[in-house]
């Protein structure tokens, strides 16, 4: 059985807080919970690298390393996670919870180690955006797929074919749990850390982080076409001017933001 570390840190504020999970997500933890001024943070046991938290952490911040079997991480998600409501627009829930009512979509999301029930502000964000999107018809790329969340929506708001991507076993065996359980017919999943030998698309979704949306920039710009969207979250407010100029020179220029809290999600479109 895999094991993974729940990583319990003291920090003095949500905003500081906030930072620390940017910074975290950089290398490679998974999932979030601010408890007053405690930050939980989990990873897998196989990724944790003492040192680069000792460099990420403040000097002489205090932290308490535990170690989670894989069952009691589901046990203790089934206990702490219930509905995420975006608007009248899609509800995620896990299947532990009943129905929500009053929404054009629900999605059954039921996490494991992946990132992305919507409780996340850069989850939410890229689904408030989406709502203003055209799917119907559509191809889309869902890069850094995680639970599978962004490209089940994409299907139920009316996409014909979704490239979901990710390199982690465990968002590989989430999403296909998830997408399974709603009756998903077009999304694709691929196991790769890159976007090599991936076909352009309509619509490109990628909610991961700024390092990694620098890295892969010109991939991504690549697979956009003249009038194509880009979708982008999972990066802090004071990383906008970094972003905007990172894909405005590949040709892409930014039409909408939103921001919930200290993250940030922006819109491009491919001139």
């Amino acid at each position: 059985m895999k094991k993974y570390f729940k990583i319990q840190i003291e920090i003095t504020s949500t905003e500081k807080g906030e930072i620390l999970i940017a910074q975290l997500s950089d290398i490679l933890f998974y999932a979030f919970e601010q408890e007053n001024n405690l930050l939980n943070a989990y990873i897998n046991e196989i990724n944790f690298d003492e040192e680069k938290l000792k460099e990420i952490l403040p000097a002489n911040t205090a932290f308490l390393k535990t170690i989670i079997e894989e069952e009691n991480w589901n046990k203790q998600w089934e206990h702490s996670i219930g509905p995420v409501i975006v608007h009248d627009f899609a509800a995620i829930r896990p299947s532990f919870h009943k129905p929500v009512k009053g929404v054009k979509y629900e999605l059954i999301i039921t996490p494991k180690m992946s990132f992305g029930t919507g409780h996340h502000a850069t989850t939410y964000l890229m689904i408030e955006l989406m709502e203003t999107m055209n799917f119907i018809g559509k191809n889309v790329i869902d890069f850094g797929t995680g639970t599978g969340v962004l490209s089940i929506l994409a299907e139920k708001c009316g996409a014909s074919k979704i490239i979901a991507i990710d390199f982690d076993d465990w968002s590989i065996r989430n999403a296909t749990e998830n997408i399974e359980a709603n009756h998903c017919q077009n999304i694709l999943l691929k196991q790769q850390e890159n976007l090599s030998e991936i076909k352009p698309a309509d619509i490109l979704l990628a909610n991961i982080n700024l390092n990694i949306l620098n890295l892969e920039s010109s991939a991504i710009a690549g697979l956009l076409k003249p009038g194509s969207l880009l979708l982008v979250s999972g990066f802090l407010i004071p990383d906008e001017q970094k972003m905007q100029h990172i894909f405005e020179e590949k040709d892409l220029v930014k039409k909408q933001t939103k921001q919930r809290g200290d993250w940030l999600a922006i819109v491009f479109e491919k001139r």
